[in-house]
């Protein structure tokens, strides 16, 4: 999997100039700085950055982008220390733990990529009149405990007052953290749970076999939290800022074109990292994170964003401790992002 991923993204950084319209500067004339991008999961949720590496953004700003999907945040966190990676995209909840971990060299969040949790939640039924009440004496396929997917779904359960528990004859939500993430709409196809999550393009695959119907979506309604973003060592940083600046550059320029293209453009801009799935399906799924606004409009990562991200975390019991916003977050380059690159 690995493999394939990165001869895609190698094919697709040198294809580039015929995909933006041919640059005045071949990629065989221009050096590119190699940067290897360690990604939690391989997901249709990080449409800004395919659009990014497809569109030839990275590119102008003199970088050569490989993917390593390693499954799991502290996969992604292990392939930075270890300098496998340079940068990592993940939830920032990895950063805070290893800074909490007293690690010197700890990892910093330099631009957001989304900004709500982006699983959606399936019932067994279509349903125009969904209320958090129904989700009552119900059994609820949550995924991994300590994962910021459930941690927002039970976050969000309190907020709506729903009580969580083991009993559901007294009107308990029962959420099951024994069934592993990649296979839950499997199990739930297989009748495990009344209800359960997902992310795109498994929402819009149950919808298609009918084993499942979209009734909420969970970011938008807990609100939004820097679900995910890049972030690199301390070191990396200081050894590399000018390298930082151009990523972040490119990471804007692919955020500005997502929000002014069409459903089907971002789509098309994402299909060669996702060959399997129909153009129908990724254009129902863009369709689908643009109508809950999925995808931070910039690279800055607010504080009171990551505020609420801890919340979540301490409500979960996750968190005993919160780190120094100005610690793991540097705004820095996502503000000169800003400053310097113009929407055209």
């Amino acid at each position: 999997m690995f493999k394939k991923i990165i001869a895609i993204v190698s094919s697709v950084a040198l294809g580039s100039v015929c995909l933006t319209g041919c640059s005045s500067q071949s990629a065989e004339n221009k050096k590119l700085d190699n940067v290897t991008i360690a990604e939690v999961t391989h997901s249709v949720f990080y449409a800004p950055q395919y659009a990014a590496i497809t569109k030839g953004f990275f590119e102008e700003e003199g970088i050569k982008v490989d993917l390593i999907n390693t499954q799991g945040a502290d996969k992604t966190m292990a392939a930075l220390i270890s300098e496998e990676a340079q940068i990592g995209l993940m939830g920032p909840e990895a950063s805070i733990y290893v800074y909490n971990q007293g690690n010197e060299n700890y990892a910093v969040n330099f631009a957001q990529l989304t900004k709500r949790d982006g699983s959606f939640l399936v019932a067994r039924e279509k349903s125009d009149n969904f209320s958090y009440e129904d989700l009552k004496g119900k059994e609820i396929l949550g995924g991994r405990k300590g994962g910021v997917p459930l941690m927002t779904l039970e976050y969000l359960l309190k907020e709506k007052g729903i009580d969580m528990g083991e009993n559901t004859s007294a009107g308990e939500a029962k959420v099951r953290t024994d069934i592993q993430f990649g296979v839950m709409a499997g199990a739930f196809a297989g009748g495990e749970g009344d209800y359960t999550t997902a992310f795109e393009p498994t929402a819009t695959a149950m919808e298609k076999d009918k084993t499942g119907y979209v009734v909420a979506s969970i970011g938008e309604d807990a609100g939004e939290i820097p679900f995910t973003a890049y972030s690199t060592t301390k070191s990396f940083i200081k050894d590399n800022k000018d390298l930082v600046q151009r990523f972040t550059n490119a990471v804007y320029k692919g955020q500005l074109w997502v929000q002014k293209s069409s459903s089907e453009d971002v789509a098309k801009a994402m299909q060669p990292f996702f060959e399997d799935i129909a153009l129908d399906d990724l254009v129902k799924v863009v369709d689908r994170y643009k109508s809950i606004d999925a995808w931070s409009q910039d690279p800055v990562l607010k504080e009171e964003s990551l505020n609420r991200l801890m919340n979540v975390m301490k409500e979960a019991g996750e968190l005993d401790k919160e780190p120094p916003y100005k610690d793991i977050v540097n705004t820095d380059f996502a503000n000169t992002a800003i400053k310097n690159i113009k929407d055209k």
